[in-house]
């Protein structure tokens, strides 16, 4: 069992979220429970899947839900696009969120492989 607050990957998807639910705090109420619940549900997934899998026995089990931190993390990633292509996110904030979710599935993807090597 590890402590997920130590990990890095698990540090920068809980800023990410923390960030997501701060640009979409101005989105319409109509999308309250729409894209605006989407977007905030997967970008929370990301770091409490992580979250999970370090309460997990082995690494088998860690990996298993690291990657359903990274479908989380796809997921986010075409939320975010839709809400910029919507005129809900400016080209700004898109461009930072993005990046910051390229970073993470880089920083899982090189976890997952490090478990599974």
């Amino acid at each position: 069992m590890r402590d997920f607050r130590e990990l890095k990957v698990w540090e920068k998807a809980h800023g990410l979220a923390l960030a997501v639910y701060r640009n979409t705090g101005a989105f319409p109420k109509e999308e309250l429970y729409g894209l605006t619940s989407q977007i905030r549900r997967s970008s929370a997934s990301i770091p409490a899947n992580i979250a999970e899998g370090c309460g997990r026995s082995g690494d088998a089990e860690l990996a298993r839900f690291l990657q359903i931190a990274m479908g989380s993390a796809s997921e986010l990633e075409y939320h975010l696009l839709l809400a910029h292509d919507l005129h809900l996110l400016n080209g700004s904030d898109y461009g930072r969120l993005t990046a910051d979710v390229t970073e993470v599935k880089r920083m899982l993807t090189s976890f997952i492989q490090k478990l599974r090597g």
